[in-house]
């Protein structure tokens, strides 16, 4: 089996439904890829939660050093790690219930993403979450 992203109208979707964004890998550099789709997303409504080890804070909110630590479960998780950690992530995804991750442009793990989707979670892969809420949403 391959793996193969939503439709554009399910990403649509997907994309008015989800309020908090747990961003996995947020820096605190305005210069970094993840700072800058964050404070976007941030702009566009959305609750960003950074989940980045050794920080205290990101964009105005309280940061958390994984997703087990979080006070409550967001209703997507945002990957900007390396596609190494994916199987990690999704394992973590699954123990907490969490049904929607999203891995950023670049971030490709297709053993994982497949995994994921037989636990029941929608994933989207190798797309920008800012890229497609400005295309799709506005």
């Amino acid at each position: 089996m391959t793996f193969s992203n939503p439709t554009p109208e399910q990403i649509r979707a997907l994309l008015t439904q989800v309020r908090s964004v747990a961003v996995v890998g947020l820096s605190p550099q305005p210069a970094r890829p993840s700072f800058n789709v964050a404070k976007a997303l941030q702009g566009f409504g959305y609750r960003i939660i950074p989940v980045r080890p050794m920080i205290n804070e990101v964009l105005g909110e309280k940061a958390y050093p994984d997703l087990e630590s979080l006070p409550e479960t967001p209703d997507i998780v945002d990957v900007f790690r390396a596609s190494e950690h994916v199987p990690e992530i999704v394992d973590s995804c699954i123990q907490l219930g969490i049904k929607n991750l999203w891995l950023q442009d670049g971030v490709i793990h297709e053993a994982a993403a497949l995994r994921a989707q037989q636990a029941g979670i929608t994933v989207v892969m190798d797309r920008c979450m800012y890229r497609d809420h400005a295309q799709l949403l506005r």
